[in-house]
């Protein structure tokens, strides 16, 4: 019986810049990294690159400028609402800069006690201790601080509601709410920032009579003023990349993981799976913190990752069906009970515990780890065997 289970290997990349081909430069990478590391691609691989070197080969950006043209076309600018925006100097920074820039007045939103991605506001104990409501009760800036007092972000160390009041421009208020409506009070042109909750956000706003309400993927959804766009997700998925421009999610994917795994087949006859990845969705179980920020794991992948795994739980077979065996016998009987497991075990107890989610949010999330978001320089991941099992021979 083979030993060896899933590999994840990160694969060094020339620095990617606009105009690059990356289809050539991704082939050539992981052909490069197999020499060097004495093995062979197999069918049913995995290649899989970051979004970041896809948007950046696409030059795929946008200013604080185009992004305020955008949002003062589609509001009229005014005093607009904006709220449940995440906390992130990388990740939202830049764009309440180009939103600020588009309209006359800004009144932000915040979630508390934290945002969608769990980026602490006010610790729970302290919300516990001044006996607060979090699903009622509702604070300006100024009965938040006589609260609560002056509380920093545990590693950034920055107070986001100075921070983001002043980048808000001129006359900008901040509240803090979790009920959507509570904007409503203040404007009836709503641009709501959360992520995974956006369009049932959106809906509630329309139910409670706002008369525009926008989420980030009505922005920057074609190109203003030669900028990039996405037309799918807007300024969703975004990322700074400049003091003065943000980098925008990848666009026309799926062309470009086809032509790698085209490629690939041409050069090595095995039929490897392609995908581009963004945030992995798993969460920092000390710092609370969700990675997922981006609107999907994987905007672009070959038609092979599509679904979810179909797997037994080794632990319940071992423990029942052949708890009176050990062993070769035991391995024997644990091959064969999953070479005739059931095409769906959907609901099947033999199958409980194992992860019900789609196969490209598990290697997206193995990716990200991989590759990690500093200094690795391997914006391209090889994963092989992930689609082997026990019985495999």
């Amino acid at each position: 019986m083979k030993t060896i289970g899933t590999i994840s290997r990160g694969i060094k990349a020339p620095i990617i810049k606009k105009g690059d081909d990356l289809v050539s430069i991704v082939v050539d990478s992981v052909l490069a990294a197999s020499e060097e590391g004495k093995f062979e691609l197999q069918d049913r691989d995995v290649v899989a690159m970051t979004e970041a070197i896809v948007g950046r080969a696409q030059g795929n950006y946008a200013t604080l400028a185009q992004i305020s043209k955008d949002v003062r076309t589609k509001t009229g600018g005014g005093t607009v609402g904006l709220i449940f925006p995440i906390m992130s100097r990388n990740r939202f920074s830049m764009l309440l800069k180009g939103i600020a820039g588009g309209v006359d007045k800004l009144i932000i939103q915040l979630s508390y006690p934290g945002d969608e991605v769990g980026n602490p506001l006010i610790p729970m104990d302290i919300i516990d201790e001044k006996g607060v409501n979090p699903y009622t009760d509702t604070f300006t800036e100024e009965e938040y601080y006589a609260t609560f007092g002056k509380i920093l972000h545990p590693f950034t160390g920055l107070d986001y509601i100075e921070l983001y009041k002043s980048m808000g421009g001129e006359g900008c208020e901040i509240i803090l709410a979790n009920n959507p409506k509570e904007i409503l009070k203040y404007t009836d042109v709503v641009i709501n920032a959360d992520i995974h909750t956006r369009n049932r956000t959106k809906r509630i706003l329309k139910e409670a009579g706002a008369k525009k309400v926008f989420n980030l993927a009505d922005f920057m959804t074609e190109s203003v003023d030669g900028s990039g766009y996405n037309e799918n997700y807007g300024l969703y998925g975004s990322n700074l990349a400049t003091d003065d421009s943000v980098k925008l999610f990848p666009r026309d994917g799926q062309p470009l993981v086809d032509a790698i795994q085209k490629k690939l087949y041409e050069k090595t006859g095995k039929n490897v799976e392609v995908m581009i990845y963004g945030d992995g969705a798993f969460k920092d179980p000390v710092g609370g913190i969700w990675e997922l920020a981006d609107p999907v794991v994987s905007p672009a992948h070959t038609k092979g990752l599509i679904g979810q795994p179909n797997e037994l739980k080794l632990k319940y077979l071992a423990d029942n069906e052949i708890g009176d065996l050990s062993g070769e016998a035991a391995k024997e009987a644990m091959k064969d009970l999953i070479k005739k497991k059931k095409a769906n075990l959907v609901a099947d107890m033999s199958s409980q515990g194992t992860t019900p989610r789609r196969l490209t949010d598990l290697l997206g999330s193995l990716c990200d780890l991989t590759s990690g978001s500093g200094d690795k320089g391997t914006p391209i991941i090889l994963i092989q065997n992930y689609f082997t099992n026990y019985a495999s021979d």
